[in-house]
């Protein structure tokens, strides 16, 4: 635009001709997305939260940047990624799963924060309480009644008395559900035997150590367990202890059933309060919110190789038979 060639422009006319033809792209809002480590659950997630931020009229291509990275389930690596995004200071950081919102609340103070696939973000110290945080966080909890678990393993395994459960003991969400099972087993006449599985690499060998000493395996959405799943698996198979999951996707994966959250309902539920912040809401006006939609999935298949028959009711009660 040649300045000499309108002269009968005014500086503020000149100034709404120029944001006429500016790019599209200045216009656009900006999300990061990370997540501790790649697998079906935390991948439901994040499609859901792009889902949930298009259904709410932002679009990748059209008017939003999205970028996403991966820690690969190492926490240094998770701690790198928080410092970067925080460093292009977009309009919201989405943190799937504890130790990547742990890692993204203890790098900013002032870029909003989602966290989602939280299990308890009091326990791990991303907000005080479930009231709005008044800061720069807020999510989306997976938080699951574990009374209504332990229902589904007496349905699965009707004698079952010993529970097993492999677990990263640095996971947050995961130590808070070996709590309250300590808390809640005894209650229903069952013990709770645990193994420690620090890395993904690990899983197979605390599984073996609980051949033996369980009647069943619960499985939480511990993110070292669901990535090495299929090594779970192979242990139950070997040695006829059902497998019982609170993921949904890992049913499809070898677990018997689970009752548990639809992960990418779960995204979309998250999509759909990042598009509230890009919309102008602070994160700390925002309560942070729990999923309330629980479905049940059940593999027959895999309850034979585990050494169970399904009941029919049960079978009949599921939003999914996986065969």
């Amino acid at each position: 635009m040649n300045m000499k060639q309108l002269p009968w422009m005014s500086l503020g006319a000149l100034a709404l001709a120029v944001a006429a033809v500016a790019p599209a792209s200045a216009q656009q809002k900006s999300v990061a997305v990370t997540a501790i480590v790649e697998h079906p659950a935390l991948d439901s997630v994040r499609d859901g939260v792009q889902a949930g931020l298009k259904e709410a009229g932002f679009e990748v291509g059209k008017n939003l940047k999205w970028q996403y990275q991966s820690a690969q389930g190492n926490t240094g690596t998770a701690a790198q990624i928080a410092r970067k995004f925080v460093g292009d200071k977009p309009d919201a950081i989405v943190a799937i799963a504890t130790p990547s919102a742990q890692a993204l609340v203890a790098a900013t103070k002032s870029v909003p924060v989602v966290f989602s696939a939280v299990t308890d973000p009091v326990a791990a110290k991303l907000v005080k309480d479930w009231e709005p945080s008044h800061n720069n966080v807020t999510g989306v909890s997976d938080l699951l009644a574990l009374d209504k678990q332990m229902e589904l393993v007496k349905q699965v395994v009707p004698g079952a008395k010993r529970v097993g459960m492999v677990y990263n003991p640095g996971e947050a969400n995961s130590v808070v559900v070996v709590k309250q099972l300590q808390a809640l087993l005894p209650k229903l006449g069952m013990t709770l035997v645990e193994a420690a599985a620090p890395r993904s690499v690990d899983v197979s060998s605390a599984a073996r150590s609980l051949i033996g000493k369980v009647d069943v395996i619960y499985t939480n959405t511990d993110n070292n367990v669901v990535s090495a799943y299929e090594a779970l698996v192979k242990v139950g198979q070997d040695a006829k202890i059902p497998l019982v999951a609170s993921d949904t996707d890992s049913v499809k994966r070898g677990a018997i059933a689970a009752f548990g959250i639809n992960y990418r309902d779960l995204g979309e539920q998250t999509g759909r309060m990042v598009a509230r912040i890009l919309k102008g809401e602070k994160p700390g006006d925002i309560k942070p919110e729990i999923s309330t939609k629980m479905e049940l999935f059940v593999n027959p298949g895999a309850a034979e190789k585990q050494g169970v028959k399904l009941p029919d009711a049960l079978v009949k009660s599921a939003v999914q038979v996986v065969h």
